[in-house]
């Protein structure tokens, strides 16, 4: 079956939205920035490097295992088929969902990113009124906010993560919608075509390396915004420090935008593609 004039118009929409990344330009305080940082990380041996990005790697399958096989995720999984079954009552697990129209599985996803877009703005809030506790755990709780995200957002288009592949897909997603926006681009355009190569695989076999020097850019991010809270929560206004407050919900609810935007662009893309493979 043909794409329907929507698809048509959704997939223009995507490749406007892929047109304004691959023609970013940075300016010349992020270049400096970005060759500051890796000169910086370069000044280590060559092997504390491999370890550390060895531990981010493993930190985050493990965590990415840990959301996907705990009891809240599993819930998610029901209530998207159940929205799923309100439009066709004939869905039963979850590649089902990608016989639904486009526009069904927008309204369905863009419930999920609104709700994830808020946990991030509390957290952020609570980050903000600098409680040294909250301010530690901030980037494991984000991390674990925006991995949830994208696979919400991958299961709504009917991309069950629980597969080898699907799962190294959808953590590449969330490392590539972390990226500075000058690095962004490369990394958007390596995935869209491993995903040309290998989308039908059950197992990976691409390049099983998720975070680099590029990608420390982020978390230095994350500890910069929680040096200026503290520098800002002892100013109170009527005893509730509401400046560092909004600079924490600011700054998170930003990212989680940046992270479900990305991935719902990819999710939509490689549904539209596969849709048009198979009316051809």
């Amino acid at each position: 079956m043909p794409l329907t004039p929507r698809e048509k118009a959704a997939w223009q929409e995507i490749r406007e939205w892929e047109e304004k990344l691959l023609s970013y330009e940075p300016n010349d305080f992020q270049l400096t920035y970005e060759k500051y940082l890796e000169r910086s990380f370069s000044l280590l041996p060559s092997k504390v490097q491999k370890q550390f990005f060895t531990m981010l790697d493993t930190w985050l399958f493990h965590l990415h295992s840990l959301i996907q096989g705990s009891q809240l995720q599993m819930d998610a999984k029901e209530r998207i088929l159940a929205s799923g079954r309100i439009f066709n009552h004939h869905i039963e697990k979850i590649e089902d969902l990608r016989h639904l129209e486009i526009d069904q599985l927008h309204y369905i996803a863009e419930q999920h990113m609104a709700r994830h877009r808020l946990y991030s703005f509390f957290q952020g809030s609570l980050t903000g009124s600098g409680s040294t506790i909250l301010l530690g755990t901030d980037i494991p709780a984000m991390a674990v906010i925006n991995i949830r995200a994208v696979q919400l957002i991958a299961m709504t288009y009917g991309y069950e993560i629980n597969t080898p592949n699907e799962m190294m897909n959808s953590l590449k997603v969330f490392h590539i919608a972390t990226l500075p926006p000058q690095i962004q681009k490369n990394g958007w355009l390596a995935l869209i075509k491993e995903t040309e190569q290998y989308q039908h695989n059950y197992f990976y076999v691409g390049n099983d390396e998720i975070t680099n020097i590029s990608w420390v850019e982020q978390p230095i991010q994350q500890l910069l915004k929680a040096f200026v809270i503290a520098l800002f929560r002892k100013k109170l206004i009527q005893g509730i420090p509401l400046v560092s407050m909004a600079i924490g919900a600011g700054a998170n609810y930003q990212l989680t935008r940046k992270v479900t935007s990305i991935a719902h662009k990819y999710y939509q893309l490689r549904y539209l593609k596969e849709k048009e493979e198979l009316s051809e």
